[in-house]
C-alpha cells in the first residue's frame, strides 16, 4: 500500500489534475492540445534526445531485455487483432486499430516516472532502451499491418512509401534518431545548448501527465465495453504476464527485470488513440481503452509492483 501511496498516486493525481482542468471548464480543449503538442512534439522529444544521447548502447540494448518486453507486445497486438476480429466481429481495419490499443502501452508518460519514483533515475537506463525502440516498433507493426490491409492489392512500394512518410513525420522518432546519431558519432554538444535542452525537457513528462489528464476528459467512455474491457486486460494483464515470463527464463538483471514488467503493465498510452483517429477505425474503442486502461493500472501497477518487491 505504501508503494501505491508514495509511487503511483502522486503520477496520477497530476493526471487527475488535468482531468478536474478540463472537466470544470477552466482549460479548453485548445489549450489541452497545446500543452500535449508542447510535451509530445518538443518537450519529450528532448528528453529522449538527451537520454539515447548519453546511453551506453552496448550496455543497455540488451537482446534479453528487447525480447521480454516486446514479446509480450506484439502477442498483445495479435491477441486484440485476432479478438476483436473473430470474437467480437469488427472489420479488420477496426481489428488493427484494437491491435495498436494493445500494443503501445504507455511507456513513456506513465512508464517512466512511476519507474523512477520507485527506483530513482539511476534506474531508468532499461526503460530508455525500450522507450528508444517503442515508437518505432509500434508504428511500424500497425502502419504496415494497416496499410496492407488498406492497399489489398496497392503493392508492395505503395505500402512501404506510406510506413516510412508516418515513421519520418513523427517527433519522438526524430529525437531519437538525432541521440542515437550523436552517440555514435561521438558529437560534442555545446554546455549551453544542453543546459537549454534540460530545462525543456524537465518540462515534459509533468507536462504530458496533466495534458493527458484533459485528453482523457475529452474522450469519455460510450458503448462497446465488452471490447473495451477486452483491450484492457489484454493490456494490463496479459502483457506484463508474458513479459515476466520470458524475463525470468532470460535471466534479466533485477533493473532490467523491473523496468520491463512495469513498463509492460502500463495502460494504452494517447498514442493509441492518435492512430486510430489517424485511420478513423475504432475511435471510441481506442479513446475509452485509454481511459479505463489509465484508471485501472492505479491498481494493477500496484500489484505488479508488488510481485516485484
Amino acid at each position: 500500500m505504501q508503494a501505491l501511496v508514495d509511487v503511483i498516486l502522486p503520477v496520477f493525481l497530476v493526471v487527475g489534475a488535468g482531468y478536474a482542468m478540463a472537466w470544470r471548464g477552466w482549460m479548453s480543449d485548445s489549450s489541452v492540445d497545446g500543452l500535449m503538442k508542447f510535451a509530445q512534439n518538443f518537450a519529450i522529444p528532448c528528453l529522449l534526445f538527451l537520454a539515447i544521447a548519453r546511453l551506453d548502447l552496448g550496455q543497455e540494448f540488451d537482446w534479453r531485455l528487447l525480447t521480454s518486453f516486446y514479446a509480450g507486445a506484439v502477442t498483445g497486438f495479435l491477441a486484440g487483432l485476432l479478438g476483436a476480429r473473430f470474437l467480437f466481429g469488427r472489420p479488420w481495419e477496426d481489428a488493427v486499430a484494437v491491435g495498436f490499443v494493445c500494443l503501445f502501452s504507455n511507456s513513456l508518460l506513465l512508464g517512466l516516472p512511476i519507474t523512477e519514483r520507485a527506483y530513482g533515475t539511476e534506474a531508468l537506463a532499461a526503460n530508455f532502451a525500450i522507450v528508444a525502440l517503442h515508437s518505432p516498433v509500434c508504428y511500424i507493426i500497425g502502419i504496415t499491418v494497416m496499410e496492407g490491409i488498406r492497399a489489398r492489392g496497392r503493392g508492395l512500394l505503395a505500402t512501404m512509401g506510406r510506413v516510412a512518410g508516418g515513421m519520418a513525420s513523427n517527433a519522438l522518432i526524430i529525437g531519437i534518431v538525432l541521440g542515437v546519431a550523436v552517440n555514435m558519432t561521438g558529437l560534442a554538444l555545446h554546455g549551453a545548448l544542453v543546459e537549454a535542452l534540460e530545462l525543456i525537457a524537465r518540462a515534459g513528462l509533468p507536462t504530458a501527465l496533466f495534458g493527458l489528464g484533459g485528453v482523457l476528459y475529452r474522450y469519455r467512455p460510450e458503448g462497446d465495453l465488452r471490447l473495451i474491457g477486452y483491450a484492457v486486460a489484454v493490456s494490463l494483464i496479459l502483457h506484463p504476464a508474458i513479459t515476466w515470463g520470458l524475463g525470468t527464463g532470460l535471466a534479466l538483471s533485477e533493473a532490467q527485470f523491473r523496468s520491463a514488467v512495469i513498463t509492460a503493465a502500463m495502460a494504452p498510452g494517447v498514442n493509441a488513440y492518435i492512430f486510430a483517429n489517424m485511420y478513423g477505425r475504432a475511435k471510441r474503442v481506442a479513446a475509452s481503452s485509454v481511459l479505463i486502461g489509465t484508471a485501472g493500472s492505479i491498481v494493477t501497477a500496484w500489484l505488479w509492483m508488488m510481485t516485484l518487491s
